[in-house]
């Protein structure tokens, strides 16, 4: 009876920005709960309008939420869980936002801790020397850069993770591919679902600690530059 009534309590009025609290019941792929619409629709007001984001595809426990964290790192820190699709933005009393990602091979190989140490609004992306040998005909064509716009990989908005002043070459970014999250992608770092990115990225600033947690199931840890 008890897990019954908590069951019927879980969809939680939005708090400030557009969080929900937890995963609404119901939810299903095919028809996204009207909280999760309101939350990931259109953005006119962006330099390059963004249309709805897509969520159709996107497991609802993916979806952006606020959860009971239990850690030692201090509010406004962001964790990154590789292995379990997540990234954390540690609130105060125990809390944390939670954003699915979707990790690319880049991102897989590197962890540790770092800072936030840039932020670009509307960032131009240039695929690394291995994104083009793994798919030339997509990459090739932009290896001295893509400018920003709404075909650009790296979304609205992007965070540079620095550790000891110098760049790690990881990224966590906004996505064209609103499918991909919670999945393992051929290329990239961290990538959120635009409204996501746009979300942390106006809730970090310069110097934000970072912790990236190493997924164990991954044996090659060693840094490569990354988009």
């Amino acid at each position: 009876m008890r897990a019954k009534v908590i069951g019927m309590t879980m969809l939680a009025s939005a708090l400030a920005g557009c969080i929900s609290t937890q995963t609404p019941q119901n939810a299903d792929l095919k028809s996204p709960h009207p909280t999760y619409v309101a939350m990931y629709g259109p953005r006119p007001d962006e330099k390059f309008p963004l249309p709805a984001t897509d969520i159709s595809s996107v497991d609802p426990q993916f979806l952006r939420q606020e959860v009971a964290y239990n850690t030692s790192e201090r509010p406004g820190t962001i964790v990154v869980d590789t292995a379990n699709r997540y990234l954390y933005l540690v609130r105060e009393n125990g809390r944390a936002i939670r954003y699915g990602i979707g990790v690319g091979a880049e991102g897989m190989k590197w962890a540790g801790r770092a800072e936030v140490g840039r932020k670009a609004e509307w960032p131009r992306w240039t695929p690394t020397a291995a994104m083009i040998k793994r798919d030339p005909e997509r990459n090739r064509p932009w290896a001295n850069g893509m400018p920003p716009g709404p075909n650009n990989p790296l979304g609205p908005r992007a965070l540079y993770l620095f550790q000891n002043g110098r760049d790690t070459l990881y990224r966590i970014h906004g996505t064209t591919e609103p499918h991909t999250i919670g999945e393992a992608v051929s290329s990239g770092c961290i990538r959120m679902l635009n409204p996501d990115i746009l979300d942390l990225y106006s809730r970090v600033p310069v110097s934000s600690p970072v912790v990236v947690l190493p997924d164990t199931r991954t044996a090659d840890m060693g840094v490569e530059q990354s988009s």
